[in-house]
């Protein structure tokens, strides 16, 4: 849905979901490093210094922390999802939003 809401059409979306799904097949050196980075996060707390300055010599001081940022926030909401036992939407509610771009 971040996706969608960074102004990717719906096919971008869905090109961009299957290639992070095969595990970065084609990514660049900073896309792997943030994937690396988020992977990690979600399964230990274990993130450390060597993490962040991949992060920074990938993408930057600011752009690092916004990797950092986004990852955590993601990571933080599917626990509250979880817990709450949220269900998932089949359909991503940013299509219907003014504006959006939705042709493939």
């Amino acid at each position: 849905m971040l996706l969608a809401v960074a102004g990717m059409k719906q096919d971008e979306v869905a090109a961009t979901t299957r290639r992070l799904a095969a595990g970065g097949v084609g990514a660049t050196a900073a896309e792997k490093a943030a994937l690396a980075f988020a992977r990690k996060q979600a399964n230990s707390p274990a993130v450390g210094d060597a993490d962040v300055d991949e992060l920074v010599r990938q993408f930057g001081k600011e752009k690092a922390w916004q990797v950092i940022w986004w990852a955590s926030r993601c990571h933080y909401m599917t626990k509250v999802a979880d817990a709450f036992q949220f269900p998932l939407e089949q359909e991503n509610p940013f299509w219907a939003m003014p504006g959006a771009k939705k042709d493939k």
